[in-house]
């Protein structure tokens, strides 16, 4: 799959744009690698360290912030992502960038065969805006602080990410689906919180880890 494959070496160029001798790599640089990508793959890039199994804590209120930027810009209709001055600073530690791009294409090997180019609405004049609609929500979700997972609304951007990126709308349709299951689970937690205390969101921790394993 020639187009797949190409989004694979294009999220390893960008995670790898580092030399020999740095340790890091800012969001700046990041951004100017994305090239003819647009907003899919630095959505994927921000995405990454709270949607793949990568340790990367810290980054989901940021990335968070800064997804919602993105998603604004999505909505508003700009042809093109745009990252303020001092998150372009923002770095990334040279092993993140080579733990998250073995991660991803990883997840690609498994995965390549069921993305392609088709339900191109995603890139249209109302799928763009009803993307970043989905990407500020999640992003949202990222950014509260409640002790349970990110990995939910994260993974949404990462498939919207890919959606835009090979131009599937089926990722994209997928993506909703997962959104309103993330809706769902954040909601429950609130209740759950509200209800019963910290106690409560440990065990549902717990079951959802158990639930993952199998």
């Amino acid at each position: 799959m020639q187009s797949v494959t190409s989004l694979s070496q294009s999220l390893e160029k960008v995670l790898k744009s580092h030399g020999e001798e740095e340790t890091a790599i800012t969001l700046g640089r990041i951004a100017a690698e994305v090239g003819d990508k647009g907003f899919g793959l630095i959505l994927i890039v921000l995405a990454l360290p709270s949607a793949l199994p990568v340790p990367a804590a810290g980054y989901s209120t940021p990335f968070g912030i800064l997804l919602t930027v993105l998603g604004i810009q999505m909505i508003l209709g700009r042809p093109s992502p745009w990252l303020p001055k001092r998150a372009r600073k923002m770095e990334l530690s040279r092993s993140l960038c080579d733990t998250m791009g073995s991660a991803a294409i990883g997840f690609f090997d498994r995965v390549e065969h069921l993305i392609k180019p088709r339900m191109s609405w995603i890139n249209g004049r109302f799928g763009m805006p009803l993307m970043g609609i989905l990407v500020v929500v999640m992003a949202a979700l990222m950014i509260l602080p409640i002790p349970l997972t990110n990995t939910a609304p994260a993974m949404v951007v990462f498939l919207i990410g890919v959606g835009i990126s090979e131009d599937d709308g089926l990722s994209a349709g997928l993506a909703c689906i997962v959104g309103v299951i993330a809706v769902l689970l954040y909601a429950y937690v609130i209740y759950l919180f509200l209800t019963v205390g910290l106690e409560g969101i440990q065990q549902l921790k717990e079951m959802l880890k158990r639930m993952l394993r199998f």
